[in-house]
């Protein structure tokens, strides 16, 4: 299986998007962005538009995850919602052009940021907005009507937290089914106060500040939520947790994503009471069980990371302090021993 670009997929590129209008001249150049851990994205230049394509990574990949035509699926019912996405031109299957599937979008202008702090958001009052308009942003996605906009077979929000918590563990277990000596104590808790579902919502699974594209301008808004192949109908506490268990806190140690998240240091950014104050008026929620979905998504974060560094093909998952780090943060929410 080939994951590069040749002549004949580039010419078959030209074709499909000539179609549409928006092949350009022809001479197609797919050029890699993001950080290649999920599934690979490219530039698209020489198009007539800016454009953005879309395929899986190589394999293989934890069950339900790097599904490109799922992923094309839920941008195109997000249209018009209120939940800024990218515009999906086209969704290509596997064995049409390439091996695999793919999908091309329009290419959202704004910055992602992660580690640096824009110039343009750098006082206190904008750093405080930015953090309110990602909340504000996810809960605008947890009222979206996802039965009315065709999403009605995407999961089943019925016992999502209990189902959730065993799927991951099969990820740490060894081959007789044992859960991994690191992951049982946390795990063992989490089984033991798992809450019933706070409602259910289509929930985006993976909202850090890394993904998402800030508009150009001082004012801070969202212009596109990016990476929705994690996105499932489930409980939207867990989208809201992760959010917060995205972003680091001064003076504590922080996790990886929360590495990647530094920028959101920056003074006036609002803290986990600020956030939650403002979901809870945004969307009505009782957030009494947040440390168990807190706990919840550090231990997630933990399995998951394992399950890359045992596949062994991406060099970001080599660091042997990964996994500790999201699990030190799990039994911290927990109340347990790290």
């Amino acid at each position: 299986m080939s994951w590069q670009w040749d002549d004949e997929t580039l010419t078959g590129l030209a074709r499909i998007l000539g179609e549409l209008g928006l092949a350009g001249d022809g001479n197609l150049r797919p050029v890699p962005i993001g950080d290649g851990h999920s599934n690979l994205t490219y530039r698209i230049e020489g198009a007539s538009s800016p454009l953005v394509l879309r395929r899986p990574p190589p394999p293989p990949f934890p069950p339900g995850s790097n599904d490109v035509k799922r992923e094309a699926r839920i941008l195109s019912a997000l249209a018009g919602s209120g939940v800024p996405v990218p515009e999906v031109h086209v969704v290509v299957d596997a064995g049409e052009l390439l091996d695999v599937p793919f999908y091309v979008m329009s290419l959202v202008d704004g910055d992602v940021v992660t580690t640096q702090m824009p110039q343009r958001f750098a006082r206190p009052e904008q750093a405080r907005a930015m953090g309110f308009e990602q909340v504000d942003v996810i809960s605008r996605l947890h009222s979206v009507d996802w039965r009315g906009v065709g999403l009605e077979t995407l999961g089943r929000p019925e016992g999502f937290n209990a189902r959730h918590l065993a799927r991951l563990s099969s990820l740490v277990r060894d081959a007789e089914g044992s859960l991994f000596p690191e992951f049982a104590p946390i795990h063992a808790w989490l089984e033991a106060y798992c809450p019933v579902e706070s409602g259910a919502a289509l929930i985006h699974n993976d909202c850090r500040i890394g993904n998402v594209i800030w508009a150009p301008g001082e004012t801070p808004r969202i212009a596109a939520v990016l990476d929705w192949e994690l996105a499932t109908i489930g409980d939207p506490l867990m989208d809201f947790a992760y959010v917060v268990a995205s972003l680091p806190r001064e003076g504590r140690s922080r996790t990886p994503v929360q590495d990647l998240a530094t920028a959101c240091l920056a003074e006036g950014f609002p803290d986990t009471s600020e956030l939650a104050g403002r979901y809870r008026e945004d969307t009505g929620a009782d957030l009494s069980n947040l440390g168990w979905f807190l706990a919840m998504v550090n231990w997630k974060l933990a399995a998951l990371y394992a399950y890359s560094r045992r596949k062994g093909d991406d060099p970001y998952f080599d660091d042997d302090s990964h996994v500790a780090r999201f699990l030190a943060e799990a039994a911290h929410h927990a109340g347990l021993p790290a």
